[in-house]
């Protein structure tokens, strides 16, 4: 299994973002990084409110949140297909879980991983076991940690081999680049698409096609973030596109503005 990320792919405005809230990914105890890609951090104290916004990646989170004026609460994060935004303001603090795209169905295996996508389910319906005061409240973070491995080691998820399979082609298409289309991909798998795809809905709840879509659009996004200059059109071809016009479709669907504005934006 591939180490965990470490970067700030997805995040719109990384340095703005990075600049306003104190922002960590610290690793979940060993016996669960199988199916957890890391836990993140974050606690903000703002003078004034600042949106946030995020490109998803396909894969569930479990979110314990604090929020100013508010009763905390834990909710499950299905799956987000369109830009995702959060105010942040005041004081705050967020202890999230990003499970392994294909790593949340053990923990759950009622139910397809497609049934939470688009949603947000606050507990306890969904986990009537989370403690939000074991995890929210301490100040030191060790102990906020050690509290998500308890809580998660205390589900004890079965082996799953359906999981296993669905996580280790997703990692393919992430660190892949000449995957481009899912009947090829499939083909190549050993399997047919319609497998592919209901095996993709059970446990990553979203199709294999909107996962090699999304992947390309965190690499534009990235190269927009980090490079002074950019040559969208090789990097449109490097991504599998037909043409720049297409990158610049899916990303401007996806983030809202063009990717050159967005490079000028953030360079700016």
């Amino acid at each position: 299994m591939a180490a965990p990320r470490r970067d700030t792919r997805g995040i719109v405005g990384a340095a703005d973002f990075l600049a306003r809230v104190d922002f960590r990914r610290p690793d979940p105890a060993e016996p669960l990084r199988r199916h957890v890609e890391h836990y993140w951090l974050i606690d903000w104290d703002l003078e004034e409110p600042y949106l946030s916004h995020v490109v998803p990646h396909p894969a569930v989170h479990l979110v314990f949140q604090q929020f100013a004026d508010q009763e905390p609460f834990v909710e499950v994060a299905g799956v987000q297909q369109g830009l995702f935004a959060q105010k942040l303001e005041g004081r705050g603090r967020v202890c999230g879980i990003k499970f392994r795209p294909g790593g949340f169905r053990p923990f759950a295996p009622g139910q397809a991983v497609s049934e939470w996508t688009g949603r947000r389910v606050r507990s306890p319906e969904a986990f009537p076991t989370a403690d939000l005061t074991a995890v929210l409240t301490p100040a030191d973070e060790n102990a906020r940690i050690a509290a998500l491995d308890t809580f998660l080691l205390s589900l004890s998820p079965r082996p799953d081999p359906q999981a296993d399979l669905a996580m280790a082609l997703v990692e393919r298409i992430r660190t892949d680049r000449t995957i481009r289309r899912v009947a090829d991909f499939a083909r190549a798998e050993g399997m047919s698409v319609r497998l592919l795809q209901r095996l993709f809905a059970g446990y990553v709840g979203v199709g294999p096609k909107w996962v090699i879509l999304r992947y390309r659009i965190h690499e534009a996004l990235e190269h927009a973030e980090r490079d002074r200059e950019v040559d969208w059109a090789t990097l449109a071809a490097d991504l599998g596109y037909a043409d720049q016009a297409h990158l610049v479709r899916d990303f401007t669907a996806t983030v809202g503005v063009p990717p050159t504005a967005y490079a000028a934006r953030t360079s700016g």
